[in-house]
């Protein structure tokens, strides 16, 4: 079992990669607590909010991916949590707000390959500061060493000791793989392998050329870029430890320089810069972009746009029952209003009539009423029964105006409390949204990596990019090759590990363009041309191998 955890921020991406349903062939978001939300955009939405507020962490996640060994069976949930426990106590994360995501994936032989990403927030919301986490490497193998010793598994080498060499692809790299389907180690292989079969600088440039590799300088000295526009510092990409940069600055600087030489003095022009290159290879790609098969790219969108429809559905499901039930509840209220404005209507006629009988009943008639009309008492009767009136009708205002208040709290309550699922709706769609695009992102990037092996065979390791040797002042560019400077060791390589096939169109053409307008060859007479079926002459001196 390999663990590898980091910590980082950018909580919207690492969301929306744990959700890829097309990089996986199952995801399972296993658990999930401390956060309001319900799904991996939202939580990591309100970690980070927490974060921003209450501490100044810029990495406000821990993220942890766990790797058990196929070979040794799968794992089940209770070992897998059991690790995560372990883990989260040695680094100091117990009690977190965290997510766990399982995922699926296939191999390239078939095989099914399960592992699990745990996601924790670093913010401590009682003492307002980000979790310090400092040796986490070793805290996660010893860990490790608990766990496999526990439920009797072995562990790689070097567990054990605490010097496992269980490196993570950085981001670059991995994009590099990715793309063209070359891991680092690859290309460190074929690099140091052409610097140790090189007796010359000459002869070194050319053979990455003839591998896809331009030799360029920009922060660093010597920058290789291939044809794909990546970049690698050179000393980086030999990997041999007696070999240091300077070195490879004294072995490359007589021919390929850095810098112009001085005014006054004679001397080959510097290589191109980094930009220059990347513009150089950009040109390259753009050749050969029209021919790439799009056919099979077209149906696995297809396939990948049917099954996203069916998740859109369920969204769209979803936010038509939402607006359903927001219409019910704007008609519940509506009605219960109307209701209770009709019951105190009636109460209030009721009163009124109570109130007339009551003193309709009680009015003197015949001579009481004549003496009281005389003596003035009838109209003080009236004046106190105008002022119970005015009394009685206020009375009724401020109950009215008190449904009417609380009706109006009521539905302010209600709208607000639908404005916020209808925001957690439309975030869900915009994070839903974000997954689409990583997923067809997938989709290309298989495509074109496969696109990418398939445009290289017959090479072993990318197609050359010639370059031609142009006059002072002129920048190089791409040309059909001819009678150019060569590497014995790149050209037996080559032709070793080059099958035979058929002429494709586009070399045909270029045997019919050369067969038209031959260049010149630097190194021959330029009266005489070049002899049929002969190599260019090889004019690397005999110096000795660095």
């Amino acid at each position: 079992m390999i663990a590898f955890g980091s910590q980082r921020a950018g909580g919207a991406d690492l969301a929306t990669h744990l959700s890829n349903a097309e990089d996986n062939e199952y995801v399972e978001l296993a658990d999930l607590r401390g956060s309001i939300a319900e799904d991996l955009h939202g939580a990591f939405s309100e970690w980070e909010a927490q974060a921003h507020a209450m501490t100044k962490a810029k990495k406000y996640l821990y993220s942890l991916s766990v790797n058990p060994d196929p070979a040794q069976g799968r794992l089940t949930r209770e070992q897998y949590m059991d690790y995560i426990a372990r883990a989260e106590e040695r680094l100091g994360l117990a009690g977190q707000p965290r997510a766990v995501v399982f995922h699926i994936k296939e191999q390239k032989c078939g095989n099914l390959r399960e592992h699990c990403h745990v996601v924790w927030s670093r913010t401590d919301i009682q003492d307002l500061k980000a979790i310090p986490i400092a040796f986490d490497r070793q805290k996660l193998m010893m860990a490790a060493r608990e766990f496999a010793r526990d439920h009797g598994l072995s562990l790689p080498e070097g567990y054990e000791t605490g010097r496992a060499k269980a490196d993570q692809l950085s981001l670059y790299d991995k994009a590099q793989l990715d793309q063209t389907g070359l891991s680092k180690e690859e290309r460190m292989e074929l690099i140091t392998d052409l610097w140790r079969h090189s007796d010359s600088a000459k002869a070194f440039v050319s053979a990455l050329e003839d591998h896809g590799y331009i030799l360029a300088t920009g922060k660093r000295p010597y920058v290789l870029v291939d044809i794909y526009g990546h970049t690698n510092a050179l000393p980086r990409m030999i990997d041999d430890k007696s070999v240091r940069t300077k070195d490879i600055v004294a072995f490359l600087e007589k021919d390929f320089p850095t810098e112009p030489p001085r005014e006054g003095t004679a001397g080959p022009d510097p290589i191109i810069s980094v930009e220059e290159a990347k513009e150089l290879a950009a040109r390259h790609r753009a050749e050969r972009k029209q021919l790439r098969n799009s056919e099979q790219l077209a149906q696995q969108l297809e396939i990948l746009k049917r099954s996203q429809h069916e998740r859109r559905a369920k969204l769209e499901r979803e936010q038509a029952e939402l607006r359903l039930r927001h219409e019910a509840e704007k008609r519940a209220l509506d009605l219960e209003h109307t209701e209770r404005v009709q019951t105190l209507t009636a109460e209030h006629a009721r009163q009124e009539f109570e109130i007339q009988f009551r003193r309709s009943s009680k009015a003197p008639t015949g001579l009481a009423a004549f003496l009281a009309k005389v003596s003035g008492v009838a109209y003080v009767r009236r004046q106190l029964h105008l002022r119970e009136d005015r009394k009685r009708s206020e009375q009724q205002q401020e109950e009215r105006r008190r449904i009417e208040q609380d009706n109006e709290n009521r539905r302010r309550q209600m709208e607000h409390a639908q404005m916020l699922v209808q925001i957690e709706q439309r975030r869900k769609e915009h994070a839903l949204g974000q997954t689409f695009a990583r997923e067809k992102s997938s989709v290309q990037t298989a495509h074109q990596r496969q696109h990418e092996i398939h445009w290289r065979r017959g090479y072993d390791h990318m197609p050359r990019l010639d370059l031609t040797l142009t006059p002072p002042g002129r920048k190089a560019a791409p040309y059909k090759a001819k009678n150019r400077f060569t590497a014995r060791a790149a050209d037996e390589m080559n032709i070793r590990a080059r099958p035979p096939a058929e002429k494709e169109p586009g070399q045909l053409r270029e045997e019919f363009s050369f067969a038209a307008n031959p260049p010149a060859h630097k190194h021959s007479d330029s009266s005489k041309g070049p002899e049929p079926n002969k190599p260019p002459k090889d004019d690397r001196g005999g110096g000795k191998k660095l």
